[in-house]
């Protein structure tokens, strides 16, 4: 059963949506995010369905449950989730959730820490509606790995983890366009496929289920580079991506092509910008990704017994 004061709040960060559980989740527990994680996705799958499947939600739409921290010093945890599943870390969901803390009332601007499923993220809100993330330890795990994909033949990628497991594509021969979308979903379902097939994977046989697509920007004063980013469940990234964004810097810093405190601006798909930067702490790259977001939904979910989709279209 789902409470019946059951209240979200929505917001964007570049056009991609998140949907935070502010009051009325699921009770799981007080050990860290991994372990809750687990615990929502064993014993609570369908607040999940219900908050972020259709007729709800949609195929774009992230969740974002917002839980108390194990560390009383520290802002806030979060568990993520989407319309497939559960994510480790979402980066344009925690500048999403460091806003609405804000427009909570739960935070005010300057730094705090944020506890998520594979480790702490500091958030740095610069102003009510801009924040900057210090990422997990980031890296590239292999560079040009070859895949055969069925009906494009071999593409070379890296593969790099910011938080989730990427493919990461420059030479795919596509426009990046908002025109061209359905061909760019096709071509990075084919890869993913492709990948999970050969059993090409992240570190620990970790699923790599994130695939980007990059491009020269249409204009080079307002980017580095355009991406593409195709997510679990097949939707694509409004946003540039944050750990998306901090799997292609760790790719630059590989290359000897970013240096530390070296600006690199991602652009997404639809235009916004993510301005990315890294620091190397004790041997690891930590990602800082600015973006901004913006509430626009408060309400109270309603349940009614009579409707056979009270708990979502499954996906």
């Amino acid at each position: 059963m789902i409470a019946s004061e059951l209240k979200i709040i929505d917001s964007h960060t570049g056009g991609e949506p998140t949907r935070t559980i502010i009051s009325g989740g699921p009770d799981l527990g007080e050990g860290d995010m991994a372990e809750r994680l687990s615990i929502f996705a064993r014993d609570f799958d369908h607040y999940r369905r219900t908050l972020v499947n259709e007729p709800r939600g949609s195929e774009v739409m992230v969740g974002a449950l917002l839980c108390e921290p194990v560390n009383p010093k520290n802002a806030a945890g979060v568990v993520f989730f989407n319309n497939v599943g559960y994510l480790g870390m979402c980066g344009h969901g925690t500048i999403g959730l460091a806003v609405t803390l804000y427009n909570m009332g739960k935070i005010s601007l300057g730094r705090h820490t944020i506890e998520t499923p594979v480790g702490e993220v500091e958030v740095n809100l610069i102003s009510p509606n801009r924040a900057a993330i210090e990422n997990v330890p980031s890296y590239r795990f292999a560079k040009d790995v070859a895949v055969d994909v069925n009906g494009i033949g071999q593409v070379i990628g890296d593969i790099a983890w910011g938080g989730n497991w990427f493919f990461l594509i420059k030479n795919h021969g596509l426009l990046l366009k908002q025109d061209n979308i359905p061909q760019l979903v096709d071509y990075s379902c084919r890869v993913r496929d492709a990948l999970s097939e050969a059993k090409i994977t992240g570190k620990n046989d970790g699923y790599i289920d994130h695939i980007e697509l990059f491009a020269e920007p249409a204009n080079p004063d307002e980017a580095n580079s355009q991406s593409f980013v195709l997510c679990p469940g097949s939707a694509y990234d409004r946003s540039p991506c944050g750990t998306g964004t901090s799997a292609k810097l760790a790719c630059l810093y590989a290359d000897g092509a970013l240096q530390p405190g070296q600006i690199w601006r991602q652009q997404s798909i639809i235009g916004s910008v993510f301005e990315g930067s890294i620091s190397i702490r004790e041997g690891q790259l930590i990602p800082r990704i600015v973006g901004e977001a913006f509430v626009n939904l408060r309400a109270t979910v309603v349940f009614d017994p009579n409707d056979p989709y009270c708990h979502g279209i499954p996906a």
